[in-house]
């Protein structure tokens, strides 16, 4: 049996009216990384908790520079991003134990991209049988950790990180 990973919801969020300007490029005046909830800063990219995870420990690594398409990537950094998103999923291996996980990113809407002008690697933990009756009767996704206390415990970690 495949595994689906089916969010119907989403849509929801990918039709809503968005804000101005880029969610990903913030203002020297903005960083705040805890109310953004960015976990660690690399040189070239930073690791952020997503605010509509499809499960507990949903992360995504993101370049600096704002840019739609990876072929603008420079090598420098393409290296750096997924260096951080090889370090990001040892985080979370060692973190969550799951048995196993999704990486992908979603380029353009018409492939499912809710932001489609920056783009940035779903990192996302997964385990048998995490998409239960909630998910396909109900249309709802129990995730059982507060973001707070999430955001707290992986920072611990990433501020451990030599990149």
């Amino acid at each position: 049996m495949n595994d689906i990973l089916y969010s119907p919801w989403r849509l929801d969020y990918i039709n809503s009216p968005k804000e101005e300007g880029c969610i990903f490029c913030l203002e020297e005046s903005e960083k705040n990384d805890e109310k953004h909830l960015i976990l660690f800063r690399g040189k070239l990219s930073f690791v952020i908790m997503n605010m509509y995870p499809y499960n507990n420990g949903h992360l995504m690594v993101v370049p600096n520079r704002h840019t739609n398409s990876i072929i603008s990537l420079s090598d420098a950094e393409r290296n750096d991003l997924f260096e951080l998103v090889q370090c990001t999923v040892k985080i979370i291996e060692e973190n969550y134990k799951p048995q196993g996980i999704n990486i992908g990113m979603n380029i353009g809407k018409a492939a499912g991209a809710g932001i489609d002008e920056h783009i940035h690697v779903h990192i996302v933990p997964r385990w048998s049988g995490d998409v239960n009756f909630m998910t396909s009767i109900a249309a709802t996704r129990v995730i059982p950790e507060k973001f707070e206390n999430v955001y707290h415990r992986l920072k611990e970690l990433f501020d451990k990180l030599h990149v």
